[in-house]
């Protein structure tokens, strides 16, 4: 019983608040402005906990397992949703169910942490469902506008689909091998031709939930549809959740597929990239341009996850704890402009800093790291990436990736381009942040910067994923 409070204190805790939030509920309840800030406490206090009595070590026939890595994985997630708290808080005073929102983010957070945890593919498979169901009602919150409902509508259909995907390659990989078990399923893979079809099953899964091209098709459209706290949760949480899980399951479990998943990897990380940033370019709804620009931030993800070694690892959890600093201070000041104004366009960002200098600097760092330009996180975050890629030594795919960082520069600096330079006869007036926004935008700033700046964090990646 020790070790199970211990090795599961995360998710111990996580179902602890959610049950705090329902008998509050259930009760006679509690003004919104109250319950966000009490929620706001559990959720910081989670997240401080999460650094405290964690131990190494497998429950339940190893269908359970937890390592510091993946401790530290978690904290990330965990910090992620106290962030989206904050910076979505103008919008959360308002929703008339509050409590039931954050009782679905965080069922939706507990089953990312049961999967990231995952030692078996039954296991994995009921904690993917226990992720993605919440998150489709999250995108339906918005009830009186259609195209939230839109939203969900194809949120659901696609994950319905991905599911059944994953299940049918789960299915063959059982019949193949006669095992679901990580521990045991990479000494019974031989690279026969059902366990390759098996395992484009799985990948394609993956694919799915990431956004990879070609199943990328559902996104731009949930992203705009959804409320912006829920769309930064699937931007932000749930990518780096299935980044996480993703990279695990390739190195730990199909490892002996390794030259049939890198060929893949390579194709559908260009195809990301180039896709991702071309329509990046062409957007002016501010939801679906970081839509398109996380697309094309999941193919740098692929370039490191194809080096098939520890430096992939460790770049993708620095990459993606940077990931969390930069589009949540971007979509937290996409989210006060949205909730004040009701302006969602690119063109009505124009001449910003005359009117609000604070959020135009705040999402022009963002920007600028998501863009990976120095001295921001980003660059460093993306620099990581590439070099673990580039440990294949192939110099071709280098280029294109390369490339496409180039490009990628161009809608970045669109956008602070026109927040700085270009005049609006209208432009957004001044709004006024709340007190937890304007902390959470400044701590995602200092984020963006010191974790670049602090390269202790990154050694700390690397000493505990060794």
């Amino acid at each position: 019983m020790n070790d199970l409070w211990i090795l599961m204190k995360s998710e111990l805790v996580i179902t602890l608040i959610i049950f705090i939030l329902l008998f509050i509920k259930l009760s006679r309840g509690m003004k919104n402005e109250s319950l966000l800030a009490l929620t706001q406490i559990l959720l910081l206090a989670n997240f401080i906990i999460g650094f405290f009595f964690n131990k190494q070590g497998s429950l339940f026939g190893d269908m359970f397992y937890t390592t510091p890595l993946i401790v530290l994985q978690k904290n990330i997630l965990n910090l992620g949703v106290y962030l989206i708290s904050l910076l979505c808080s103008g919008w959360l005073k308002k929703t008339p169910h509050l409590p039931e929102f954050f009782m679905l983010m965080l069922s939706a957070l507990l089953g990312m942490f049961f999967m990231i945890s995952s030692g078996n593919l039954l296991m994995f498979y009921l904690s993917l469902e226990l992720a993605s169901i919440p998150v489709a009602a999250m995108a339906n919150f918005d009830l009186e506008k259609k195209r939230s409902s839109e939203g969900a509508m194809k949120m659901i259909l696609s994950s319905a689909f991905s599911s059944g995907i994953l299940l049918f390659g789960i299915s063959l990989i059982y019949g193949a091998t006669g095992t679901i078990s990580f521990a045991q399923l990479s000494s019974q893979l031989d690279g026969s031709p059902l366990q390759i079809l098996a395992f484009v099953f799985l990948f394609a899964a993956f694919a799915f939930k990431l956004s990879v091209v070609p199943f990328h098709l559902w996104t731009a459209d949930v992203y705009e549809g959804s409320p912006i706290a829920a769309t930064s949760f699937l931007s932000v949480i749930s990518k780096g959740a299935i980044a996480f899980v993703f990279i695990s399951a390739l190195y730990r479990v199909f490892q002996p597929l390794q030259e049939t998943w890198y060929i893949m990897l390579v194709i559908l990380a260009i195809a990301t990239m180039v896709i991702g940033n071309l329509f990046a370019l062409r957007q002016q709804n501010i939801k679906r341009f970081l839509a398109f620009s996380s697309i094309a931030q999941v193919g740098f993800i692929l370039v490191a996850i194809s080096s098939n070694d520890s430096a992939g690892i460790s770049s993708v959890v620095y990459f993606i704890l940077i990931y969390v600093f930069s589009n949540l201070a971007a979509f937290g000041v996409a989210s006060v402009i949205t909730d004040q104004t009701g302006k969602e366009n690119i063109d009505d960002y124009k001449g910003l800093y005359k009117t609000n200098p604070f959020l135009t600097w705040i999402l022009t760092l963002a920007l600028f790291s998501l863009a990976g330009i120095p001295p921001t996180a980003g660059f460093f975050g993306k620099l990581f990436l590439i070099s673990a890629g580039a440990a294949k030594a192939n110099y071709g795919f280098i280029i294109v990736v390369v490339l496409n960082l180039v490009i990628s520069l161009y809608y970045y600096l669109r956008i602070v381009r026109a927040m700085f330079m270009d005049k609006n006869e209208q432009p957004v007036e001044k709004i006024k942040v709340t007190a937890a926004g304007k902390f959470a935008l400044i701590l995602c700033a200092a984020g963006i910067v010191l974790v670049g700046l602090l390269s202790w964090i990154y050694d700390y990646i690397v000493m505990i994923n060794k």
